[in-house]
């Protein structure tokens, strides 16, 4: 008959150099496992604004891909695209398929590379990965200050 070894005996057996590269691969594989990210998004530094908005200056460096028609940034787990001249979508950046902070925004789209989840500009899925649909955040725009209603 075989003698079955309990986890303790079992980590015990394996030393403290077995038992210490048992630890830091459980951690490691924890980090990049599909674990929900998702998380309420904070007010970044420099972004103005109160704790339910996000106050962009499209005329700083930082935003001024957002000028442009196609481009897009993140902010604080928010992707913020500019869709055309006079409009701009905001999504999370956590995937609804498998919760990764993957999303971002190719040829008019939201896209996860992870599994290929689509998503359109007001965080609709548009195949069976995106199905669930992301999160989508109104935005307005006034002179070259974009708000991001959180």
């Amino acid at each position: 008959m075989e003698e079955k070894m309990s986890r303790m005996e079992f980590l015990k057996s394996l030393g403290l150099k077995g038992a210490s590269l048992f630890a830091v691969y459980c951690a490691a594989s924890g980090l990049s496992s599909c674990v929900n990210e998702s998380m309420e998004p904070t007010l970044p530094p420099g972004t103005g604004g109160n704790a339910n908005e996000l106050n962009l200056d499209l005329s700083t460096s930082a935003y001024s891909k957002l000028n442009t028609v196609g481009n897009y940034v993140i902010v604080n787990s928010i992707v913020i695209a500019r869709v055309s001249q006079t409009d701009f979508a905001a999504v999370t950046q956590v995937c609804s398929h498998e919760g990764r902070k993957k999303v971002y925004f190719k040829n008019g789209e939201f896209y996860c590379p992870e599994h290929g989840a689509r998503f359109d500009t007001s965080g609709k899925g548009l195949n069976s990965k995106g199905s669930k649909g992301i999160k989508n955040y109104a935005t307005e725009l006034t002179g070259t200050t974009l708000k991001v209603f959180l």
